[in-house]
């Protein structure tokens, strides 16, 4: 059902007769006048989704009406018409707003289409609106963004152990929003009044690290000119957060399971007892259960982080979310770079809710920023997001014509493929650095290897 209030302005009468009743053989309801002066007092009472005007009229011209329109209403959608010696005025026209025009004479169908394409327009705006109402108001916390089960697990876990004083282990794969899901319990937390504190223990070496958790007295080392306190210290009262606590080497380990023990410890190079009180959240995309059994991760230090878990869904397994994270992205980037983008097209849409996003939140953040940044039009096009999408859409047309079990089968050959290809990539080659980058063993990406037909 269509039912939409379309609102014709022309001087001609036959012209608005025919109109009307094309459109209204196609469910729309018409509203019209022959008088241009009366537009903008008829758009105001009527408040229709679409407004047709022939350009050339006597008292009024249509980029008159065009512009004394879109002050009452600046989202409103025009479609001029226009004669075909005047082609250069519509282009005009849609430089100053208007959606499309359409040349005289023109057919039913062409109208038809036109005047379709316009309010399916103005419903993907009407629901991009509504989406980004639901981010602002209904579905984050903090700043995670989703409506679909499995972030909604997330949420009701948050809620249950944010006001506890429990150490907490998330994992999740890369991209997937564990440091937001940390800082959101912290926001949410009896702590939240004292300081968030993030390591990154990937980025810092041993050495570096150590001295940065516990801080150093003057002349510990070469270099310590005067005393630093240490992280351990700055988080005292609040919450101490760990960033892949995986890749820290075991003595690193070690010394922080005694803090962790007896809540207090010393400077490097110092002597007195210092007390803290911090509440510990660790995140890893890595098995810990198997670093523990092949002696890379304390066990002990094991059951101090993961008094509670939380898993991070991969955005693959959040479909729901996707339109709601792009339209949030579109949003932002085009607030940022000052253009006026209103949304996603629905062929666009469909293509970014298909893809599997290995990069998870992280990769779709990427896509958009890119998309926001090439895009001329008002809205992110299919011709915007990267070719390597467009060549999985053109994959999943070849697909879905098969039965359910043989496209399966096909697409997880594909994404496996790609997977481990980017894996190998990302490892430069190193077999076991792949291995432990994936959670898997080695023998698993000989076999996947030689099953895909994959080399160094």
């Amino acid at each position: 059902m269509k039912n939409e209030k379309i609102m014709i302005i022309d001087d001609e009468p036959d012209m608005l007769e025919n109109c009307s009743r094309i459109l209204e053989r196609s469910h729309y309801t018409c509203i019209t006048t022959g008088n241009p002066l009366e537009a903008g007092r008829l758009f105001s009472s009527e408040r229709p989704a679409l407004v047709l005007t022939d350009l050339m009229m006597p008292k009024k011209d249509g980029m008159a009406i065009l512009r004394e329109l879109r002050e009452i209403d600046p989202s409103v959608l025009v479609i001029v018409f226009t004669a075909y010696s005047s082609v250069q005025s519509a282009v005009d026209a849609m430089k100053a707003g208007a959606f499309d025009f359409i040349s005289k004479p023109f057919s039913a169908d062409q109208l038809i289409v036109t005047v379709d394409r316009a309010i399916k327009q103005k419903r993907l705006e009407e629901e991009n609106r509504n989406l980004r109402t639901q981010i602002e108001t209904t579905y984050g916390m903090d700043r995670i963004i989703g409506s679909s089960m499995a972030i909604r697990k997330v949420f009701e876990l948050i809620n249950k152990v944010a006001r506890t004083d429990a150490n907490i282990l998330i994992y999740g794969e890369s991209g997937t929003g564990k440091e937001l899901t940390a800082r959101s319990i912290h926001i949410n937390s009896n702590r939240r009044d004292k300081a968030f504190v993030p390591v990154d223990c990937v980025s810092l070496s041993e050495n570096i690290l150590e001295s940065e958790l516990f801080g150093h007295e003057k002349g510990a080392f070469t270099g310590a000119h005067i005393s630093k306190p240490g992280l351990f210290e700055l988080s005292d009262g609040g919450t101490f957060f760990l960033d892949e606590i995986g890749k820290i080497k075991l003595s690193i380990q070690a010394k922080l399971l005694r803090v962790l023990q007896e809540k207090q410890f010393r400077r490097v190079g110092g002597g007195d007892l210092i007390n803290v009180d911090f509440r510990v959240i660790s995140t890893t995309n890595i098995d810990l259960n198997r670093a523990i059994a092949e002696g890379k991760f304390i066990e002990d230090l094991f059951w101090r982080l993961n008094v509670i878990t939380i898993e991070m869904p991969p955005l693959r397994e959040r479909q729901g979310d996707i339109e709601l994270l792009a339209n949030h992205f579109v949003h932002e980037f085009s607030r940022k770079n000052k253009k006026d983008i209103r949304g996603i097209s629905g062929e666009a849409m469909a293509i970014l809710q298909g893809y599997q996003w290995p990069g998870n939140i992280r990769e779709l953040q990427n896509v958009i920023e890119r998309a926001t940044s090439l895009t001329d039009s008002q809205y992110i096009m299919q011709s915007d997001l990267h070719e390597n999408m467009l060549d999985h859409s053109a994959s999943l047309e070849q697909i879905k014509s098969l039965p359910f079990k043989s496209a399966k089968r096909k697409w997880l050959e594909s994404f496996e493929k790609k997977y481990f290809s980017d894996l190998l990539k990302d490892a430069n080659g190193n077999i076991s650095r792949a291995a432990q980058n994936a959670g898997i063993d080695r023998k698993t990406i000989y076999r996947l290897m030689k099953r895909h037909g994959l080399d160094i």
